[in-house]
Formats: structure tokens, sequence, C-alpha cells
């Protein structure tokens, strides 16, 4: 899957973790899109199986989805907080794990992970 297609299945992950229902219009407001390319963009998500759509709208992520959008999701407060320990500030870090966590390498994002854990001290400070 595309850096595209991840970022509609983190926006929906997020929007569901706020409010009960999410749908269409909502991803388009939350990633500043035009309705219809997210229409496209929910079609290809449908038909891979990442995503399902009830009779009111509705959005919901199927297994696979969630299990694609919890790991993008991860990556992404992980490089966030990595970066802002090492004195990013935090709108950039943001900014910038967002385009890194559909990149970094498994090999990689677990390097950071496991340099996190040892290093607590730096972690806690950004928590």
């Amino acid at each position: 899957m595309g850096e595209s297609g991840e970022m509609y299945l983190e926006t929906i992950l997020v929007l569901s973790k706020k409010q009960n229902r999410v749908r269409a219009v909502n991803v388009a407001e939350e990633m500043e899109l035009s309705k219809a390319s997210v229409s496209i963009a929910l079609g290809k998500l449908k038909a891979s199986g990442c995503v399902t759509v009830d009779e009111g709208g509705q959005l919901s992520l199927t297994e696979k989805g969630r299990g694609i959008a919890e790991k993008i999701y991860e990556r992404h407060q992980v490089l966030s907080r990595i970066l802002m320990c090492l004195g990013v500030d935090e709108k950039t870090a943001v900014d910038d794990a967002c385009r890194m966590e559909h990149v970094i390498s498994d090999t990689s994002f677990a390097a950071v992970k496991r340099y996190l854990a040892e290093h607590p001290q730096g972690a806690a400070s950004v928590s």
C-alpha cells in the first residue's frame, strides 16, 4: 500500500478515537481534501479490503485496515517523540514524522523504539 492509502487509514483511525461516527466528509475536512478525492480513495480502500462503509456512510476499518493504520500511527507517535527529544520543535517534529513514518524500514523503526526504551529520561520529557 502506498503513502496516500496509509494516510487515509491513519486519519480514519485518529478520527474514530475522537468521535463515534466517521464519514467521508470528516476525512475530507481533516485531510483538507475534496470530497471527490476522498471518495475515489475510499473506493480503492474498500476494494483492497481495508475499509467498509455502511448504508449511513459510516466508515469502519477492517482488521487489515486497522493493522496498517495502527502501525503507521505508532510510527508517527514514536518518530515525533524522538525528534522532540532531539530538540526539534513540535510542529516540525510532527510534520517530519508524518513523512518519515511511510518510508522508515521496520529495522530502523525497531532501533528507534529500542533507543527510546533504553533512554526513558529523554522520552519522558516529551510524553
